[in-house]
């Protein structure tokens, strides 16, 4: 529960029960605090009054409702940061996060979580995967299928050149995805060590430690002054967002997936810049069976995003551990 900016605590409430014939019950085997749940927790985005956190989770269908037909209690699910029946037309349309009936999922820092709209939210994992296999399968929550979709808005195309705009866990999942998308180079921007040495091992070919103009000063050095083929915006400050445009060569895509403060686009530059533009909240349903198998199968393992493991009891540590940096990203067992 938050009750105030920098105000995290772990708290007992009531257990969540099944409240339309759409819903499933899940008992969470992992979850973990989000980049974007700091933004609360520093007191960028008003708290209000105080509520449960959180929206990534892997767990186990402990009950489902009676219109819920894809998944079944025992079997082991990921779903969606935002819930959604994958049947309207902007689901088909593969933009899940857009349903027409979506609903947020904000209170997955919990042993058990409802799941609205669950026949189309919840993606069950085949077999009995290694338990070792978890943190990997609980990044499919949000930070791979986000860093998926900035790959995959951005155009990343095989023997294509990316920039990746941010170290985070999103951002070192856009290497990832870039690397697993084909992209002949890949360009970190990082001046974190830690962060650097993760985002070499998963794929990226040059480091940039520059930020704003010497940011984009150094990748048009290293593109020759073309600019990158496909940039992926993983932070979402004003900064963040003019680099990543500017770093794109004329015709290339940017692919921006951090949520957007205080990020102003001024239209004339835009159109000078003959540059692409998608983004938003991804839509990881579309992704997540592809993503599991390749998990599943061992091809990718961004489970390493996590470089701290704590009780759920000890959530206010995460919060701590990773608004000081002192880590990337924290799974919570519960």
């Amino acid at each position: 529960m938050i009750h105030a900016p920098g105000d995290i605590r772990f708290e007992q409430r009531p257990d969540p029960r099944i409240t339309e014939p759409a819903d499933a019950i899940v008992r969470t085997v992992a979850t973990c605090v989000c980049g974007s749940d700091l933004w609360s927790y520093r007191g960028i985005n008003p708290v209000g009054d105080p509520h449960p956190m959180g929206h990534e989770y892997v767990g186990v269908v402990e009950e489902a409702g009676r219109d819920v037909d894809t998944v079944r209690p025992g079997q082991l699910v990921i779903g969606s940061f935002i819930a959604s029946d994958n049947t309207c037309p902007h689901c088909r349309y593969g933009f899940q996060t857009a349903c027409m009936r979506r609903e947020a999922m904000t209170t997955c820092q919990a042993e058990y979580i409802r799941i609205p709209q669950a026949g189309g939210t919840l993606v069950a994992v085949p077999g009995d995967p290694d338990p070792a296999l978890l943190p990997s399968l609980l990044t499919l929550s949000d930070v791979m299928g986000t860093g998926w979709y900035a790959a995959v808005a951005a155009q990343v195309k095989p023997g294509g050149t990316v920039a990746v705009v941010g170290d985070g866990a999103v951002g070192l999942c856009g290497v990832l995805a870039a690397k697993e998308l084909g992209a002949d180079r890949i360009i970190a921007m990082s001046r974190h060590h830690d962060r650097q040495k993760l985002a070499l091992d998963f794929g990226a070919t040059d480091l940039v430690t520059e930020r704003g103009d010497e940011g984009v000063a150094r990748i048009m050095d290293l593109t020759h002054g073309v600019g990158a083929d496909s940039v992926l915006e993983c932070v979402g400050t004003a900064e963040s967002s003019a680099q990543a445009r500017r770093a794109t060569r004329p015709g290339g895509s940017v692919g921006f997936v951090g949520l957007p403060h205080g990020v102003e686009i001024d239209g004339g530059d835009l159109f000078g810049s003959m540059v692409g533009l998608r983004g938003g909240p991804a839509p990881v349903r579309r992704f997540l069976p592809d993503l599991i198998d390749r998990v599943l199968s061992g091809r990718m393992a961004p489970g390493k995003v996590f470089d701290l493991t704590l009780p759920l009891s000890e959530v206010a540590e995460a919060y701590r551990a990773m608004d000081e940096r002192r880590a990337i990203k924290v799974l919570l067992q519960p």
